[in-house]
């Protein structure tokens, strides 16, 4: 999970064309950006609470109310969730498990959510199904946006909640596996956190084999 920073020079209204190959102003300043002709990108959507006004439906409105609500220099107007899928399932499977999960954030935190699926890049791994999940960083209520979501910005509670989430994308994903009658699993635990436990057990070669690097995602 990432953060989209005013103070790093980053946008919501930048961000999001970027992630579903559209054109968005940004209002604030009267700039365009425009990533139309982006190829790779298999279906977008946008999810929102159900009392949620009508005009958050449109991409472009959404990312400018999101940025106009945020008037400090330093504001965090977005916030991204990257995934990884399996290329092990079907397109279908993809769409639904990544749906899921976007609709969890939406419950959960009372955010919009706005998703991009991506193919694998032409010239890298074939493998490399991914999908970006932007959301909106304050609750989205009937009246417009509200309340910062700083559940995820504690401490105390960000930690926790975000491997809680890690937690339901293994589970989407390895129920996706295990209807495509896959033998692979999905542990979302940090390669450390795995190695220790297979150390614990006495398994040498299982902890060999994750003394490696995390796969890449683009």
């Amino acid at each position: 999970m990432k953060t989209i920073k005013r103070s790093a020079g980053r946008s919501a209204t930048a961000a999001a064309p970027c992630r579903v190959g559209e054109r968005i102003e940004r209002q604030r300043e009267g700039r365009v950006h425009d990533y139309t002709r982006k190829q790779g990108i298999e279906e977008t959507f946008i999810l929102t609470p159900k009392d949620a006004p009508d005009w958050a439906k449109d991409r472009s409105r959404l990312w400018n109310e999101v940025e106009a609500f945020e008037t400090r220099r330093n504001s965090v107007t977005a916030c991204e969730w990257e995934l990884a899928l399996p290329s092990e399932i079907s397109a279908e499977d993809r769409s639904q498990i990544t749906r899921d999960f976007a609709q969890e954030l939406v419950s959960r935190y009372g955010v919009a959510v706005d998703v991009a699926i991506d193919a694998p890049h032409r010239e890298g791994d074939q493998r490399n199904h991914h999908a970006h999940v932007l959301t909106s960083t304050r609750k989205l209520e009937a009246q417009g946006f509200t309340a910062k979501t700083r559940v995820l910005d504690s401490a105390k509670t960000g930690g926790v909640e975000i491997e809680q989430m890690r937690g339901l994308w293994a589970e989407l994903q390895n129920r996706a596996l295990e209807r495509a009658v896959e033998l692979d699993r999905v542990d979302h635990r940090l390669l450390e956190a795995q190695r220790e436990a297979a150390v614990e057990r006495g398994d040498d070669l299982a902890a060999e084999e994750l003394d490696r690097d995390p796969g890449l995602r683009h």
